[in-house]
């Protein structure tokens, strides 16, 4: 083996197992998903040396280990399930299985250098963890309030209307938590004023930004759009040019962006005019729309960036 390569590690991280690999050593172990398991695995690794260590997103079980590790000064690098899967595919690996995983992810570590991921302050993991739970809870609402629509039984009417009204009260519950946490950081809560500065951009949707694109500031344009999966994707080939898609990105801030879009298109008099301006320009209302929710993300990163809050632009006469 080459000295001078750098080791890198991946974990396959299930809810009672993590599957770890060592590139390009090949050495391979596997451990609990539990404190005791994260003590044994930091010894393992400490003895290695590894540049990185890379995983995959898997909801809520890679939390554990992430923080552990990651406050340990290990560079923790934790990537996108399909990004994995196309490099698997890309190295001809079809075969799936937790330990074939694992060396995967080494590979892509050793190959392509992920940067380190930032561990979030302990308080907005927990704010991440309420706007996702607000999230189904607006789902549930919705859920309910169509079925009360197709019920004829007086019991099935009160008891969706009484778990409406449940739903209702633990939203209220979240968004005095949410609200909590951000006013308690001073810097969260002066991003959080900067963001709500903007018009169309309420308070849901500021959570939402802070809670699900903490990147936010420390962006490019294209970045922001990127990361959001607003920006257009290219479809040429030879002397074909194909019709641009928006893919990808985070749909939970796409999804939040979206509503904040249609507002912006009402009572946000610059993007106002910009929509009007591609309708009129013959692009379709869908296009166009993107087209604003692209322009405030990016308008968003720059306020948080230049550490100011919005402004109208007056048009030049």
């Amino acid at each position: 083996m080459n000295q001078h390569t750098s080791t890198f590690a991946g974990i396959d991280v299930s809810k009672a197992q993590l599957d770890v690999y060592l590139h390009p050593q090949g050495a391979q172990r596997r451990f609990n998903n539990d404190r005791t398991g994260w003590r044994a695995l930091r010894g393992w690794l400490a003895d290695a040396h590894p540049a990185g260590v890379v995983y995959e997103a898997t909801g809520s079980y890679h939390k554990g280990v992430e923080r552990y590790l990651g406050e340990r000064g290990f560079a923790i690098a934790r990537l996108d399930a399909r990004r994995a899967r196309r490099f698997a595919e890309a190295l001809g690996v079809s075969a799936k299985t937790d330990p074939v995983d694992a060396r995967v992810l080494a590979q892509f570590g050793a190959f392509l250098k992920p940067a380190t991921t930032a561990l979030p302050e302990p308080a907005f993991e927990q704010l991440k963890e309420l706007v996702a739970a607000r999230r189904g809870l607006v789902q549930q609402g919705t859920r309910i309030a169509n079925k009360s629509k197709t019920v004829a039984s007086p019991l099935l009417k009160r008891q969706l209307r009484q778990s409406r009204q449940q739903v209702k009260r633990q939203i209220t519950q979240i968004d005095t938590a949410c609200r909590d946490i951000v006013l308690s950081d001073p810097a969260g809560a002066h991003r959080l004023a900067i963001l709500i500065s903007i018009p169309a951009i309420g308070e849901v949707t500021a959570m939402t930004l802070l809670a699900d694109m903490p990147e936010l500031g420390d962006l490019n344009d294209k970045q922001a759009a990127s990361l959001m999966g607003v920006a257009p994707v290219a479809r040429d080939s030879g002397t074909f040019r194909g019709k641009r898609h928006i893919r990808g990105g985070r749909a939970q801030v796409r999804q939040a962006v979206y509503m904040a879009a249609l507002v912006a298109t009402r009572f946000n008099a610059d993007m106002k005019r910009k929509y009007d301006q591609l309708v009129k320009n013959g692009k379709p209302p869908k296009v166009a729309l993107t087209a604003v929710m692209r322009k405030l993300i990016i308008l968003a990163n720059a306020l948080i960036r230049d550490n100011r809050p919005w402004t109208e632009i007056k048009p030049c006469l």
